[in-house]
Order: C-alpha cells, then structure tokens, then sequence
C-alpha cells in the first residue's frame, strides 16, 4: 500500500528517467567510452538513487538529497565524456561549464547563479522540442492549408477554370494579389462563399507533398521585430542575466507590426511550420514541465574546479577566487535562484566536478564546498591500450567516423590491426614527450595521417584505401622525428 501511494505521489520531473539498474547503465556507457569502471559505477548509482528516489514515500522524499561528485583525472580521459552520455541516458537538462569563467560578487564577470539559469533554458528548450515533435503531424497539416491558401487566393477561387489551367493561372495570381496576407487563407476561404472543389485543390496538394513547388515564389505576411539594436545593454558582462530578459520584456510591451515578404515556397513552409507549431504547443506547460525536470533531474557538469582552488592563504587573484567557491557554495547545497521563468530549487540538481589537480588537491578546497561533494572519484591516465582500444571499441569511435565521411565519397577506408597499434603507440608516445592531452591526442595524429588523402580523395577516384603501419610510419616520420612536436600536432 505504502509503495503504490509513493508511486501515485512520485515527482512528475523525473517520470522520464529510464529505470535502468547500475550494472545495465555502466554497459550503456562501456558503448562510448573505454575504461574508467570507478567513475562509471559512481554515476550509475547517483542516476538509479535518483529513480529511488521517486519510490519512496513523500514524507522523507525531501530529505532525500543528491550526493555530488568530484572526478580527478588528467585531461582527456572521459570526465566531460561521462556526464554528458549520464544526462542523455536519463534524458536530463545537462549543463557544462568552466569553474573560471565565473567571478565572485563585486568582480566583473559572471556570477554563479548564471549557471541555473543556463540549466533552465536548455530544459525548456528540451521541453518544447519534445512537444513540437507531438504536434509535428498536426502543425504540417495546418501549414498544408495556410500553402494551398497561398497559392490560390479568394479571387482566384470565384472565378471558374478548367481543372486543367489551375496551376498556371493560380502561380500568377499568388505573386500578384494584394489581398492575401498568407495568415488567414482558411477563415477568408469560408468568407468567399464558394468553397474550393477538391478537383481544383487535389492537383495542388499533390505537387505540394512531392515537394513541385518549392522554388515557387509567394508572399506572406511575417512579424516585424522591433530594432534589437535599440535595446541592446551598454554592459552586459555587468548586467548579468538582464542582457536576455530585458528586451525580452521590453518587446513585449510594443505593438507587433507585420510587412509582406517575399520568398519561396520552401522558405514560406519552415516559416509557417514554425509559426504553426508555436501554437500548438502549450508554453505554460513546458515552463512547469521543464522547471520540474531541471529541480529533480538537472546535471551541472563543472569542469576545471582545481582552478579555483589554492594552497594556504593568499591575497590578489586569490581572494576572488575563494570568493567563487563561497558563491558556488549555497548554489550546490540548496537555494533559490529567480530566472525569467520563476523561482528555480537547486536542492536536488546532480553536481559532478572534475578537474587535473596537478598543481593543488581537493583538499584545498574550503572545507564547506569539500563536504558538498562526498564522493570523490579518481581517473586513471589512458596507456598505449587503452587508446588503442578507443580508436575501434566505442561506437563512436574516430576510425568508425572517417570511414563514414569516406564512404561519402565512395571510399571504402580500412586500418589494419597493425596500424590502430601504431596509431595509439605515436599519440601515447606523444603524450608522454610533450603535454599530455589523453584521448584528444588520437584527433590530432588521425588529422596529421590522413590529411593528404581527405584532401585527393575527391578527384583521385580511388575505391578502397588500406592503411597499415608502414604508411602510418611513413606519414608521421616527420613529426616523430622532430623535436619540437608541438609545431606539429598541438
């Protein structure tokens, strides 16, 4: 009894959170990303709490908070990898932002609160996608209607053709007639009296869903937006969130002007379509939807934390920068944050940190923001295997990609096993010469080896390209042997 009222109560935010168990989410992520077992079980059990979560009864669900998450691993092991494929599994409002780019209050810059409101636009914009994709069929149905309109105005239709001279005479009229705003086709339809017959609009539809017509040129009314230029903030580094929401408000309150506009057919459809879809989908309700989502299934992803961290006591740079951890810090335990669409609740978003930690520990951080992150998780540096196994394993892996945009072309792109060996042991060899970069290495060696043959495979004609070790070596010789690898691969 207790369990099905808890499921009655549940919050409607996190329903789309996919009730997978741990072990069947680190083999969602084993698809995408090599290694890391540590960091991949971690969030796999912060995403399955959070079904948990919604199971138990409402009296303690409240008390229930998230336990954030703080990766150490050098660059280019999977960090930023990991919580974004988390967030597009749980198909959760996720955010990615760099711990420097903010300041504390009083320093120019931006201010902390700007991340939850960054969180919540991407989850209305994630919520009116999802909606727009419900009423697609509905809205090309409509804008069908507002084309065939278009193309055969109320004049047209009062005067009698054969079924055969409709399409010719219709095009001229279209162009030419003053009294179709292209807005209200269907009410001035039914005003002219006489209703079009099927024998005349059928040959028009037809064209139109074979896409005939798209070239075709009409005019139409749209809306004229006011001058942005007349709005615009003197600072907006300083005015923070009001450099969005101010000419917002500020359009709002002026008189909405409409001039006609020509424009093909095509153009005319995507801009119908999306005036069609805007009204059909309900705002209000993918405001509440989307502030639901983000309070109970948000993910900030903060990446370079240790920047923001410093041994001891210090003054200049310093002091603003322990002023950002003291400004991050009631953000992640829990407050109120006012955005254009309402009071938002930080209380249950997911923070995951990550950073190298080279030159500091997190136990430089304050003490308050280190208890706010309980789990402390550490990455491992990728070897020659492992980078080996990231070039072929994954499905998205970067030889499965450049086979892909060969076969564009009608190359068939092959490496032998001894060449994905030498690729991985060049950049792992790289890596350890010059900075170390991890996985973002194999982008930059993939792009030195095969920039000649991306750049002639157009014109060579060539069916099939087989690359071994022999070539790999031959390519990259010059960069191996120079000293100076940076000029070369960085």
């Amino acid at each position: 009894m207790e369990q099905a009222a808890a499921r009655r109560e549940r919050p409607p935010a996190t329903a789309g959170i996919p009730e997978l168990t741990p072990s069947q989410i680190v083999r969602q992520l084993d698809r995408y990303i090599v290694g890391q077992t540590e960091a991949k079980r971690c969030v796999a059990i912060a995403l399955r709490n959070r079904y948990r979560r919604r199971l138990v009864g409402s009296a303690i669900r409240d008390e229930i908070l998230p336990n954030n998450i703080i990766m150490i691993g050098p660059t280019g092991v999977g960090k930023t990898e990991i919580a974004r494929r988390l967030a597009r599994l749980a198909g959760a409002p996720f955010l990615k932002v760099e711990a420097t780019k903010f300041t504390e209050v009083g320093y120019v810059g931006r201010d902390v609160e700007s991340l939850v409101r960054d969180l919540v636009e991407i989850g209305v914009n994630m919520v009116r996608e999802e909606m727009a994709a419900r009423v697609a069929a509905q809205a090309r149905r409509h804008v069908e209607r507002r084309l065939l309109a278009l193309l055969l105005p109320p004049r047209a239709r009062r005067h009698a053709r054969p079924p055969d001279a409709v399409a010719p005479s219709l095009f001229g009229a279209a162009c030419g007639e003053g009294d179709d705003d292209g807005g209200g086709g269907d009410a001035r339809e039914a005003h002219g009296g006489e209703p079009l017959a099927e024998c005349r609009r059928e040959p028009l539809r037809r064209q139109l869903r074979e896409g005939l017509l798209e070239d075709h040129e009409v005019e139409i009314d749209i809306e004229a937006d006011p001058s942005p230029a007349l709005f615009e903030p003197a600072s907006p580094s300083a005015l923070g969130a009001m450099e969005r929401d101010l000419p917002e408000h500020l359009q709002a309150l002026l008189p909405t002007g409409r001039r006609r506009r020509k424009m093909t057919l095509g153009e005319a459809r995507r801009l119908l379509l999306q005036r069609e879809t805007g009204k059909l989908v309900d705002m209000d309700k993918v405001v509440e939807v989307a502030l639901e989502r983000v309070q109970h299934s948000g993910i900030v992803f903060i990446d370079e934390i240790d920047k923001i961290a410093f041994p001891g006591a210090g003054a200049g740079p310093e002091v603003s920068r322990r002023g950002v951890q003291r400004d991050l810090l009631p953000v992640i335990e829990g407050c109120r944050v006012a955005t254009r669409y309402g009071l938002v609740k930080t209380d249950y978003i997911l923070f995951i940190a990550a950073g190298s930690f080279h030159a500091c520990k997190p136990a430089d951080l304050i003490p308050e923001l280190q208890g706010r992150f309980p789990i402390r998780v550490e990455l491992a540096a990728l070897g020659e295997r492992d980078l080996a196994r990231i070039l072929t394993e994954p499905e998205n892996a970067l030889l499965k990609q450049y086979a892909a945009l060969l076969a564009t072309e009608g190359v068939a792109l092959r490496f032998s096993g001894d060449a994905v060996t030498e690729i991985a042991a060049i950049a792992a060899r790289i890596n350890e010469q010059s900075e170390s970069i991890g996985a973002r290495r194999l982008h930059t060696v993939l792009t030195t080896l095969l920039e000649e043959i991306l750049f002639e495979v157009p014109e060579a004609c060539l069916g099939e390209i087989r690359v071994d070790a022999a070539m790999v070596r031959r390519r990259l010789h010059n960069v191996l042997e120079d000293a100076d690898l940076s000029r070369y691969i960085l």
